[in-house]
């Protein structure tokens, strides 16, 4: 049985995106928000929600119980001196936690993800199953063909 440990996180992310499509809605302020301190403009790319999310828990399940806040550092990001223009030190700052926060309590909704106390998120049986069907998916789309000689 193939895992979300034996594909790629890219292409395991982009497909686990597109299921979640259905699932989850992105909110209206979305659009509009920075996913950090360190950034200057909301993100650009069109299914940004869906493919943050599903990073969120591929990360939940590999890396969990994990909290919002060790999330944020990990979504992370540089951030030039006092303005982009001038010559500074780089200081390292957090993502948007109510971005991560709003994504995984959409999660908790669709029961792939739970709280375990005051540890953190965990992923749920629910969502474990769907990260490997969709790992399983992925594998099979792979093309793999150093694997080919062995068959």
């Amino acid at each position: 049985m193939t895992t979300l440990y034996d594909v790629p996180a890219d292409d395991l992310i982009d497909a686990v995106a597109a299921n979640l499509e259905d699932r989850i809605d992105e909110p209206d302020w979305a659009k509009y928000t920075k996913t950090g301190e360190g950034r200057e403009l909301p993100p650009e790319q069109e299914n940004f929600w869906h493919r943050r999310a599903a990073s969120l828990l591929r990360k939940v399940a590999t890396d969990g119980p994990v909290g919002v806040e060790r999330l944020s550092t990990e979504y992370g990001d540089k951030k030039d001196g006092s303005n982009r223009y001038q010559v500074a030190p780089e200081h390292r700052t957090d993502g948007s936690k109510k971005v991560i926060r709003t994504m995984l309590q959409q999660l908790e909704d669709e029961d792939l993800v739970d709280t375990e106390g005051s540890a953190g998120r965990i992923v749920t049986g629910e969502g474990r199953s769907l990260l490997d069907d969709v790992a399983g998916e992925v594998m099979e789309d792979l093309d793999r063909p150093e694997l080919e000689r062995y068959a």
